[in-house]
């Protein structure tokens, strides 16, 4: 029997989604515009936003781009903003923008070479703890120049790969038949080796993806909202990485030890090893795959090796904008390696595009707060606040917010609000001859000293300004590390954490939501704490 025309259309309204989310979906739709000609825009933007960080948090449900651009959509139509604020905010941060589309693209192009390096550590490495912690900091070093979201994809298939050559070995299946992975039917035999493995396998993705956090925090490209904050006060790469490193080198080295700790005493359910007749196999498997790839796969990697060399002295130079960097990345590697095919080079682009339209649909909310003023009284307590208390106030808040929603919208909202505030300050300043917003627009130009800026101001003039910014420049650092480190509690705060929980490896070694914010738990502890600690002293 065919479904009438509302049942159609209530079946194809987001999809697979559960019925109560779609529900409360549509409840928010009717509810803003009563809130909007009842109690005004103010209160209005404020259920915006509670709505959109709800689709944030619900995004195993249903992707946020669909349900939180309705809601974005809908604000434009009320009034609450407008479609030219929305092109200026992604305007100013198209670098971010190019960053998403070109740099995870041209990653994407090096996996055969990141899948070598991370398929050695697995299979030659006899110590659990030294394969966690290589896991650990290779994923860290790895996404502090490269895509945290591609660094995560490469552990994941190295895993999924591996975990599909031994379950099927076990299952006495050929590489080449149809084969349900979370079936143990085949192998019951092998039940308890099965259980191990995937315990293993678990372990291994949370140090991977904790890595990413440990990584990303550090550099300008390790995470999309490191670009953002980086270009909204100017910072080149190394000037970036010289800024974060109070906070980011003792965080660094307190997720090291976690590891360690967690794995030596077994907490947390850490601490499972590789089985050795796995380890046999699949070391076996890995040479096999190794020999097959001949001269040409050998020279693809070696080719591969020098555009990762290339990117990292391009990067540290600043020789151009992060993006184009990505584009030459995939230039020398398409060119170089026989990538000439359209469909070929359409792959690389379906990771990032998703979360680039995303990331527009931030900055419609964040147009929203701007031109509501949502977020003054907040900024306003805190920035009332003095000395140290104000940046430990500013990483607290960042972190919850990041752990229950995404990042890179929370660095969005208080780096744009923040500096808005800063505006004010400057142009208080008396004598300085032109607008607060002219004069960080000049502070926060990357080709220009903030000394040689200042010099032809009144000297007490000089020395407020550059007080000023001194405080802008630690609170954009209490900011940037806010979203990054806490954010590691759940899934929802960070990109890498919610692939690899929606990725086709979960269900197939059993990593669901409860179990993964348990085993992100102690290093949410412990970095959290020396990311809160690094803030109050060496700030």
């Amino acid at each position: 029997m065919q479904p009438s025309i509302m049942q159609a259309f209530g079946s194809n309204f987001l999809g697979a989604a559960p019925k109560w989310y779609k529900i409360i979906i549509l409840l928010f739709l009717v509810l803003n515009p009563c809130l909007m000609f009842t109690a005004g825009p103010f209160v209005a933007g404020w259920a915006l936003i509670a709505e959109f960080i709800f689709t944030l948090a619900m995004a195993l449900k249903c992707y946020p781009l669909p349900a939180g651009g309705l809601l974005a959509f809908e604000a434009v139509f009320l009034g609450m903003t407008s479609t030219e604020t929305i092109y200026h905010e992604a305007l100013k941060n198209f670098e971010v923008i190019l960053l998403l589309i070109f740099m995870v693209a041209g990653i994407y192009f090096m996996k055969d070479f990141l899948q070598f390096t991370f398929t050695r550590i697995l299979v030659r490495v006899q110590s659990k703890i030294t394969i966690s912690v290589l896991f650990c900091l290779a994923g860290a070093v790895l996404s502090a120049f490269l895509d945290a979201l591609t660094v995560t994809a490469v552990i994941i298939a190295v895993a999924y790969g591996f975990y599909n050559i031994y379950h099927r070995f076990a299952s006495g299946k050929t590489l080449h038949c149809d084969h349900d992975l979370c079936c143990d039917k085949a192998a019951a035999k092998n039940r308890e080796d099965l259980q191990e493995f995937r315990a293993f396998l678990r372990n291994l993705m949370m140090h991977g993806a904790v890595g990413t956090a440990l990584g990303g925090v550090c550099t300008l490209v390790g995470e999309p909202q490191n670009l953002l904050i980086g270009g909204e006060m100017g910072w080149h790469f190394v000037e970036f990485f010289l800024k974060m490193m109070p906070v980011s080198m003792p965080v660094l080295v307190t997720g090291l030890l976690t590891c360690v700790t967690v794995e030596y005493f077994h907490l947390f359910t850490y601490g499972a090893k590789l089985p050795g007749n796995i380890r046999s196999h699949l070391l076996e498997t890995a040479i096999q795959m190794e020999e097959k790839q001949g001269t040409k796969g050998k020279v693809r990697l070696i080719v591969q090796a020098m555009a990762g060399i290339w990117l990292v002295v391009a990067l540290a130079l600043h020789l151009a904008a992060v993006g184009i960097v990505g584009l030459s990345v995939i230039i020398l590697l398409t060119s170089m390696n026989g990538i000439i095919e359209e469909h070929h080079l359409g792959k690389a682009f379906e990771e990032a595009l998703p979360f680039t339209a995303l990331l527009v649909v931030f900055f419609s909310v964040v147009a929203v707060i701007h031109d509501q003023g949502l977020f003054h009284p907040i900024i306003n307590y805190v920035l009332s606040l003095h000395g140290q208390s104000q940046l430990v106030a500013y990483y607290i808040a960042n972190g919850l917010l990041s752990a229950i929603s995404d990042n890179v919208f929370v660095a969005t909202v208080y780096i744009s609000e923040t500096k808005i505030h800063f505006v004010n300050l400057l142009g208080a300043i008396p004598n300085i001859g032109m607008t607060g917003q002219a004069l960080m627009d000049k502070l926060t130009d990357p080709h220009f000293a903030r000394a040689d800026v200042v010099a032809g101001l009144p000297q007490a003039a000089a020395t407020q300004a550059l007080d000023i910014m001194k405080n802008l420049d630690k609170l954009a650092v209490a900011i940037n590390t806010g979203t990054n480190i806490p954010s590691v509690a759940t899934p929802n705060g960070q990109a890498a954490f919610l692939f690899l929980l929606t990725s086709a490896l979960a269900p197939v070694i059993r990593l669901s939501y409860g179990r993964m914010v348990l085993l992100a738990l102690p290093y949410t502890i412990t970095m959290s704490i020396m990311g809160l600690v690094a803030v109050n002293y060496f700030l």
